[in-house]
């Protein structure tokens, strides 16, 4: 391949949330001279939440995209080159890697830093659409405190359904929880332990049909999928718990991934299965899934991608 004429780069990041942002602040710092590329969704899952209070550093809280701006405005600050643009293929089989952006412009990479996150699976109604961010939310660990002492609905049969469904019952008076089945997919130890909260009602074999509220969720109304019933529950917050999708589409046949797409990284470090590619953030994170977990992985990444270039004499 020539690759006269084509923009080379010591380390490239894909993905600009926490992770990828933070990977930038510290690439910068060692004079990597990172080039990120933000993705489809700039600033990645905090820029469709409201309010953050668990991020440390912002005692009164800060608003999601906020957060983002000045997670981006410090990469740039420390000489991050942040440029807008969707990478849609890499071939990783031979360095530098080759990167091609918006299907177009080709970046040849000695390392590249993978932050592309993952993405909420939504059930697909206009009003869970319009109401996200004001009582509907794809994560209780995040939003579940502002919902407390009032009641709120869950949406899920899986572990994670059952986790998120206990966790709002510590905080919320009731938790309404809607499974599509009679019983749930969740191991048989969170089942238990659901079945035994006092304040998680079970709605069995049924769908949600709409997220009632103008300004906000007032109510929601599910059906039975056996007698076809209507019923309309009173509630704040309306959570959806069916699963995420990581965004690690274009690295298929390239990276190691497990069933559900996560990247597989060396337990302890960033890498991948192929030396100089690195993977952070939620794109290879189904367990934690926090900002701020995000962002020590990302942190990590740059260390790794540091330390992977010193070894190569590349400076």
């Amino acid at each position: 391949m020539d690759n006269k004429g084509l923009e080379r780069v010591q380390c490239l990041i894909i993905g600009s949330g926490p992770a990828g942002y933070t990977a930038a602040i510290y690439a910068s710092r060692a004079n990597m001279k990172p080039l990120l590329y933000q993705g489809i969704q700039p600033g990645g899952q905090l820029t469709i939440t409201t309010e953050v209070e668990n991020y440390p550093g912002y005692p009164d809280g800060v608003q999601g995209p906020d957060m983002m701006t000045d997670f981006e405005k410090q990469a740039v600050r420390m000489g991050a080159d942040v440029r807008f643009g969707l990478a849609t293929k890499v071939d990783f089989s031979v360095q530098p890697f080759s990167v091609v952006i918006d299907e177009e412009k080709e970046i040849l990479a000695d390392s590249v830093i993978i932050a592309t996150g993952a993405s909420a699976k939504w059930l697909g109604l206009e009003s869970e659409q319009r109401l996200n961010g004001h009582g509907v939310s794809a994560c209780a660990v995040c939003d579940g405190f502002f919902f407390r002492g009032k009641d709120v609905a869950i949406v899920g049969a899986g572990d994670t359904a059952a986790e998120e469904a206990l966790y709002l019952s510590k905080l919320c008076s009731t938790v309404h929880m809607i499974v599509r089945r009679e019983q749930m997919r969740a191991s048989k130890v969170m089942q238990d332990r659901v079945l035994k909260t006092p304040n998680i009602i079970m709605h069995w074999n049924s769908d949600t049909d709409e997220v009632i509220g103008d300004k906000k969720v007032e109510a929601v109304r599910i059906k039975n999928n056996k007698t076809l019933e209507t019923t309309e529950i009173p509630v704040s917050g309306f959570f959806v718990a069916i699963g995420h999708q990581p965004n690690s589409d274009i690295f298929k046949g390239w990276l190691e991934m497990d069933e559900a797409g996560y990247i597989k990284t060396i337990p302890g470090t960033t890498k991948t299965n192929i030396e100089g590619v690195f993977a952070s953030g939620d794109v290879q994170d189904k367990i934690y899934r926090q900002a701020v977990t995000a962002a020590g992985s990302g942190c990590m990444a740059a260390l790794d991608a540091e330390r992977y270039l010193g070894a190569k004499g590349i400076h």
